[in-house]
């Protein structure tokens, strides 16, 4: 399976394949917990085939690639992992857990803003 070049967390898209030890996909990314500002990744909340949410410390993947997250944990310790509580996700400026409106980023787009490199601590002047 090719799961194309390794990335940075900070272009990690939502919807992203996420692969155990064991080569079995357990879920997609939903969003990447990080502290932008000084370049700190925490790790990613994932959306499980199930369709719970896990989170998934930073020293329990193995590496980020354009089409696919590998874990160093297997299916059963992926299953096992706590549901996420109070992490915001990385360049949101929304609650945690609420997608950014369409509308908002249409909006951001027109203006010049970028997006995707909203802090999610950042407040509109």
């Amino acid at each position: 399976m090719d799961e194309g070049l390794p990335v940075a967390y900070q272009v990690l898209e939502e919807g992203i394949p996420v692969y155990a030890s064991d080569r079995m996909q357990v879920g997609t990314v939903d969003h990447v917990v990080a502290l932008a500002a000084q370049d700190i990744f925490h790790g990613i909340v994932m959306r499980s085939l199930e369709g719970s949410t896990r989170f998934v410390a930073a020293d329990e993947i193995g590496s980020l690639h354009e089409h696919g997250v590998d874990l160093r944990i297997d299916a059963a310790a992926a299953a096992a992992l706590p549901e996420p509580h109070g992490a915001a996700p990385v360049w949101r400026d929304s609650e945690p857990g609420v997608k950014p409106s369409r509308w908002k980023h249409l909006v951001d787009l027109a203006t010049g803003k970028d997006p995707r490199r909203r802090d999610w601590s950042e407040t509109d002047e």
